[in-house]
């Protein structure tokens, strides 16, 4: 999400973090229910419709993503669909960064502004470690080589250096 901040700032694109969808449906559902799974989902494809029928720069959304789920691979297909069937770019940046730093920016401070859900500091960080031993949530170099997807370790890099590495590697418009 910082990372996609730092991109947005220097290009002009909109920022759209996981948690957008998800904060407000928690108040009613429970995470990974079916009316939350439908809500989130839901209004997910509902924004990328929008924006990609829209005059925007463009858009950045962030997703945790379970390599060893194909489920995730099918959604955010679905997501880039209206994106690809106006002739719109998308482009995929894997971020990762020992764990040891992931429970530290886990508790930043722009990441608990945002995201309500992570402001219990002991479930968060449970949750994280669950999610690890879970998942695989790195591809392990799976999609290396392709012209739409950029993995980076950014275990000793700051979001701004990431993000300048994302721009220049895709080739995104910067703000002038």
């Amino acid at each position: 999400m910082t990372v996609g901040y730092d991109i947005a700032q220097l290009t002009g694109m909109k920022v759209f973090h996981n948690h957008l969808a998800i904060e407000p449906v928690l108040r009613f559902f429970e995470f990974g229910s079916e009316p939350f799974a439908r809500l989130v989902g839901g209004f997910r494809r509902r924004v990328f419709e929008e924006v990609a029928a829209s005059d925007l720069a463009g858009l950045i959304f962030t997703f945790v993503r379970a390599f060893d789920v194909p489920a995730d691979e099918i959604e955010l297909e679905s997501y880039a669909a209206p994106f690809h069937s106006r002739g719109g770019r998308v482009f995929y940046l894997e971020l990762s960064a020992s764990q040891e730093v992931r429970l530290e920016r886990n508790e930043g401070e722009l990441r608990l502004a945002e995201k309500p859900s992570k402001r219990d500091l002991e479930w968060s960080r449970r949750n994280l470690l669950e999610l690890d031993a879970k998942y695989q949530l790195n591809s392990n170099g799976e999609y290396e080589g392709r012209a739409d997807y950029l993995r980076i370790d950014s275990t000793e890099l700051s979001s701004a250096a990431v993000a300048k590495l994302t721009i220049e590697h895709f080739g995104l418009g910067q703000r002038s």
